[in-house]
């Protein structure tokens, strides 16, 4: 909950220069709701996509605040975050609304950004695997393969969120082969191999260099760091 639409417009088009000529690098903006019309305007042919933070999955009702998978379609979205840890902890986000709400933003053409991870008593017991499968097992759910391999996954431990603590890279890496590993058994190696899956925990510039040198870790879901242009260059010129 960050930046108001004319803050976000002002970063957006300072980002847009800033990148200028980058190849190689995939990049995605996600502001609030208030502000994806007007970023999406200021960065149209630019290449740079622009993702909603969340959706519902029903095209329109009676769910006053809510904000559909085709509005944001309409709004001139590309992705949408699915999942954030955040909605799970205090929203009430779980693996079954996850799921709808994945298969309607595929349905719709925008791309998921499906969040899955631990919290800290979870990795401190030594459930980070199991916490994990559950995420991904029940929240990708009955979609077929075609669809999973326009599924990006977010990797999120909860407590390296905000906090200032990453996980190392090894640490990051071992979840990553684990949550492929397993796209693997519920599909196929093909599929597994096509799927994106990203980093999120406290990536900034001083690190995000040797955590994608993990071959597993394909990008990375940033959040405080990705407030301001200078960082944000940063981040996508990480080599």
């Amino acid at each position: 909950m960050y930046k108001t639409v004319a803050e976000a417009v002002a970063m957006v088009k300072d980002v847009r220069a800033r990148l200028s000529g980058v190849s190689g690098v995939k990049a995605v903006v996600c502001p609030p709701f208030t502000a994806v019309k007007s970023v999406a305007d200021a960065l149209a042919g630019s290449g740079i996509g622009v993702g909603g933070q969340d959706c519902h999955w029903e095209k329109e009702g009676a769910f006053t605040g809510e904000v559909s998978a085709e509005m944001l379609k309409e709004a001139g979205a590309t992705h949408v975050i699915i999942g954030h840890s955040e909605r799970r902890q205090f929203f009430g986000e779980t693996n079954e609304t996850v799921n709808r709400k994945a298969r309607k933003a595929l349905a719709v053409g925008l791309t998921p950004i499906v969040c899955v991870g631990e919290m800290l008593a979870d990795r401190e017991a030594g459930n980070t695997e199991k916490v994990v499968d559950d995420h991904v097992t029940n929240g990708l759910a009955g979609i077929p393969a075609d669809e999973i391999k326009r599924i990006i996954i977010a990797y999120e431990p909860v407590w390296a969120i905000g906090t200032g603590k990453t996980a190392t890279p090894q640490q990051a890496q071992e979840v990553h082969a684990f949550i492929r590993g397993r796209l693997e058994r519920l599909w196929d190696k093909a599929t597994a191999d096509a799927v994106i899956i990203q980093y999120g925990g406290s990536v900034k510039p001083e690190n995000v260099k040797e955590l994608m040198a993990q071959p597993d870790i394909d990008g990375a879901l940033v959040g405080g760091a990705s407030l301001k242009a200078e960082s944000f260059e940063q981040l996508v010129r990480f080599k």
